[in-house]
């Protein structure tokens, strides 16, 4: 079976604070040119995407470095939800059972339900310890967040972040600085069987920190 896990890519999506909004727009019609073009623009972070490590390391992997078969995962689902806005996923919620052959650990916080709403800034986070022991494993992680890190708050969110709460990015430094990949922004993770192949191929932007790609889910 086959599942999309990707946000679909629009105009006025949600985007990473700072990052480039996205534009979709008719560059030709059939009325007019005789054919169908769309013009897109947007951020290599736009939507569902893979973070390569160049994206916080600066001497980093980018996208075109490796092969193509490193973002075929085979996953293994960690179903954390539900959660408290902006809470810290610690190392105690990393799994006892984790399969030898994992290379991606999905973790599924049930915050794509704000998709779309202010409050989908405020989600959960992994806190460096959880990064870790990820890192210590040897596998990399998928969300249904922005990210791994607290994103920050904007004006008409209603959740302020805890004193203690991490500044910076640290759990991508954990994560990319031991060259492991990270997929943000999954979603209708729920329901799906603890190990599943996840394809995420990125498009390859060249000298790439990240880009979009099409996250698909398999398994029998």
């Amino acid at each position: 079976m086959f599942r999309d896990c990707s946000q679909p890519i629009d105009s006025g999506m949600p985007t990473y604070p700072g990052d480039p909004e996205v534009s979709l727009t008719a560059h030709a019609t059939h009325e007019s040119d005789g054919y169908s073009v769309q013009g897109l623009r947007c951020g290599s972070h736009t939507g569902t995407h893979v973070d390569a490590p160049r994206h916080t390391e600066p001497d980093g992997a980018t996208l075109d470095e490796g092969d193509v078969g490193d973002w075929v995962f085979e996953a293994q689902l960690v179903d954390l939800a539900p959660f408290d806005p902006r809470e810290p996923i610690g190392a105690d919620a990393f799994p006892t059972d984790l399969d030898a052959d994992v290379d991606l650990l999905v973790v599924r916080t049930g915050w794509e339900e704000y998709w779309g709403e202010p409050r989908y800034r405020d989600h959960p986070y992994l806190t460096r310890e959880f990064a870790t022991r990820c890192r210590d494993a040897g596998v990399g992680v998928g969300l249904d967040t922005f990210g791994p890190d607290p994103t920050s708050s904007g004006d008409d969110t209603e959740v302020e972040p805890a004193p203690d709460e991490p500044k910076g990015v640290p759990a991508h430094h954990v994560l990319l600085g031991g060259e492991l990949q990270i997929v943000e922004n999954l979603r209708n993770l729920e329901s799906l069987p603890t190990r599943f192949t996840l394809y995420a191929f990125p498009i390859p932007l060249a000298d790439g920190d990240g880009a979009p790609v099409r996250a698909v889910a398999e398994w029998d």
